[in-house]
């Protein structure tokens, strides 16, 4: 067992600590006030000036979700903070529902969560990062001390893990640092910085709907480069966006994941996978090929996709980085390559897997305290409750990270993320906090 810290005071404590702001915790936030106002929480977000997906606020690229599968509508749909409310208060309602759209602007979302999340700034602390967890005592009673990156220390009852997953960098990449080589998360400002000088050639690795989106703003933005989409598989399929298939993000769906089996959650990842990985919607798929074909018609292709291919090896160089990439059938390799090397490969779940993470690095000085379970994934409980070793552990809760445990409907997605919120409370509830 790691040792615990010296203890606080009961007027420094509060019932609730949420590490991270982003639409996760501040869907918490907001549910926490509409229905247990007394709860005392603060909020530790590293980043100075938060942005929902900064790096991919691309020109004309969509959320992909329902827009009232917003921060409130399933769990509260008379609330102040949906995202119809925000419209209304903006002025754009009526101009909204006119536009030609299935689902929202991106960047139209990024408003509505800074807009949300401005409502809750004098319980945030914004530009502090969390340096250590710990467990301590406040009065007798287990608590949790969070150390921020400015020194200070903050005492809560019960903490809540919402930072986001872990970027997914795969080999060869894993073992290079250099601007050269970036992940998705940071592909806009990136480019942004390569406007007056443009690249020659890059590649994008990977075949999800972000991988198209960056294929597709590149074209765009550095016209006369060449640009190479390197995919595993054989070309990019179509998202599987059947309603039936849809349900696996509804609340019952996570119920049925929650009590199957290991080989039956397998089973399941691998049905459900199609909904949300490494595959892309109509719109930008059918843009993409137009784009080729065209391309080929002029005599003058500058953008590939190159099928059933993966990088075995990556080496920076002074003028760029060199691929090997390999046709995973034939086994023939080849030599590229590129001044930008763009990594559009996901993020990390919880797991035992290489592609995986066992806990969120964050919970190193403390995780000793909670069960793990025979295959190797860490135990949470229907309400996101990390299931402690021995009794007297404070509740630590894990919001928006437990796909391996509650399916996809935890997968970085609006869809649950109002009604997890109020199971989180709950959860709360039970342990007398809320």
């Amino acid at each position: 067992m790691t040792a615990d810290r010296a203890g606080g005071s009961a007027s420094d404590c509060v019932d609730v600590i949420g590490v991270g702001f982003g639409p996760a915790n501040l869907s918490l936030a907001i549910a926490l006030k509409e229905e247990s106002p007394s709860t005392t929480a603060v909020f530790l977000e590293a980043e100075m000036d938060p942005v929902w997906q900064g790096g991919m606020l691309l020109d004309g690229s969509n959320m992909q979700n329902h827009p009232s599968r917003d921060l409130v509508t399933l769990r509260n749909p008379r609330s102040h903070y949906s995202f119809l409310n925000y419209l209304f208060e903006q002025g754009r309602l009526l101009e909204h529902l006119n536009l030609p759209m299935e689902f929202p602007l991106r960047k139209e979302y990024a408003h509505y969560i800074r807009w949300a999340a401005h409502q809750f700034r004098e319980q945030v602390g914004l530009g502090v990062r969390v340096s250590d967890i710990a467990i301590t005592e406040v009065d007798g009673t287990p608590a949790y001390v969070v150390t921020g990156s400015d020194g200070s220390r903050r005492y809560g009852r019960a903490l809540v893990l919402g930072t986001g997953r872990t970027p997914f960098v795969p080999s060869p990449f894993d073992t290079i640092d250099s601007p050269r080589v970036v992940h998705l998360t940071r592909y806009l400002p990136t480019v942004q910085s390569l406007d007056q000088d443009a690249p020659e050639t890059i590649a994008v690795i990977g075949g999800s709907q972000s991988a198209v989106e960056i294929v597709l703003d590149l074209a765009a933005r550095f016209p006369h480069a060449r640009i190479v989409n390197y995919v595993r598989r054989f070309g990019l399929p179509l998202k599987d966006t059947s309603p039936f298939s849809e349900e696996g993000f509804f609340p019952g769906f996570t119920d049925y994941y929650y009590r199957a089996s290991r080989s039956a959650k397998n089973t399941l990842d691998a049905y459900m996978r199609p909904t949300n990985y490494s595959s892309t919607d109509a719109d930008v798929l059918h843009e993409l090929y137009v784009l080729i074909y065209e391309q080929r018609l002029d005599g003058d292709q500058r953008v590939f996709v190159q099928g059933n291919r993966q990088v075995r090896a990556a080496q920076v160089e002074s003028t760029g980085v060199r691929l090997n990439v390999e046709e995973v059938h034939t086994h023939d390799v080849v030599t590229d390559r590129a001044d930008l090397v763009v990594l559009a490969t996901g993020f990390r779940n919880l797991g035992p897997h290489p592609d995986q993470e066992r806990y969120p690095a964050m919970l190193a000085g403390v995780i000793d305290r909670f069960q793990f379970d025979a295959d190797g994934y860490l135990i949470v409980e229907p309400e996101y409750r990390l299931r402690p070793v021995l009794d007297g552990t404070p509740p630590l809760f894990l919001n928006g990270l437990c796909e391996s445990s509650h399916g996809i409907g935890d997968a970085g997605s609006f869809s649950l993320l109002s009604l997890r919120a109020a199971t989180i409370i709950d959860g709360l509830r039970k342990e007398g906090i809320a």
